[in-house]
């Protein structure tokens, strides 16, 4: 018992090495409990606990503590922790990361930025940039002139990849106002035929009535010609009556003259 206590303090300097209890120690196991054990525990607690010793003990001794650990059920050793990664796998490996809009508008004001694509929807826009001192790419996405996201990335390709990626959300966005502006270009052609066809109807219209008018006097006009036609006939027939009998008086009134001249004898 004294062997295995000078044994434990040497052995208490690696932080890796698990302490056993006070109490664990001094109580035997239970041979049900040895028994349950698994055998990848039992094969990969003394493996463990051989190779952190073996730079400290000798082997003979490390061996008697790896079986005296293994009989005590001893825990294995806590594996190293990887380092979570705080951008996602997926905007690294397009080599896309989110962007400053306060540093993209600074870089704006000092005209640093070159623009290589731009696209514009109505009151959306999106524009690919380009810093030349940083070798960065900027990708811009405006709405009415004021910038609401930015991306930068240092590949073209990927810079392309996300102004397409901005340019099929401005298309998006401007979805109802494209078809406002068609509804309202179809409405005011509409109004224009419209009008058209009322200015139309009410030529039509105009000439029907003129042509009415025209028919109606025409009518009455034909009607009083008549009527004068049929006066002037009877004042023609009237006249003939007249002058037949003026004829006759005259006629009768030159035979009366003719017998008033005396008879002459021949010679």
């Amino acid at each position: 018992m004294k062997s295995l206590l000078n044994r434990r303090s040497v052995l208490a300097g690696p932080s890796h090495v698990v302490r056993v209890a006070q109490d664990n120690a001094s109580a035997p196991v239970p041979p049900d409990d040895a028994d349950e054990a698994s055998p990848e525990t039992a094969s990969d607690a003394p493996s463990a606990l051989s190779s952190a010793l073996s730079s400290d003990a000798p082997s003979g001794f490390a061996s008697d503590r790896s079986q005296a650990a293994v009989a005590r059920g001893a825990a294995r050793p806590v594996l190293t922790l990887r380092p979570v990664q705080t951008v996602p796998s997926q905007v690294s490996a397009r080599g896309v990361q989110i962007a400053n809009t306060a540093e993209v508008e600074w870089l704006a004001e000092e005209e640093a930025l070159m623009p290589f694509r731009v696209f514009r929807s109505f009151a959306y826009s999106v524009s690919l940039l380009f810093h030349a001192k940083e070798v960065t790419y900027y990708v811009a996405l405006y709405q009415d002139g004021a910038l609401w996201r930015a991306l930068k990335a240092v590949d073209l390709e990927a810079a392309e990849a996300a102004f397409h990626h901005f340019e099929d959300q401005a298309t998006r966005l401007s979805d109802c106002e494209t078809r406002r502006a068609q509804l309202e270009a179809q409405n005011e052609q509409l109004a224009r035929e419209i009008a058209r066809s009322e200015a139309q109807a009410e030529r039509l219209r105009s000439d029907l009535q003129r042509r009415s008018a025209q028919e109606q006097a025409a009518t009455t006009r034909q009607h009083q010609v008549r009527k004068e036609v049929s006066q002037l006939e009877a004042q023609r027939v009237a006249a003939q009556a007249h002058l037949n009998k003026a004829h006759r008086q005259m006629q009768q009134l030159n035979l009366t003259s003719n017998e008033a001249i005396p008879h002459l004898p021949t010679r």
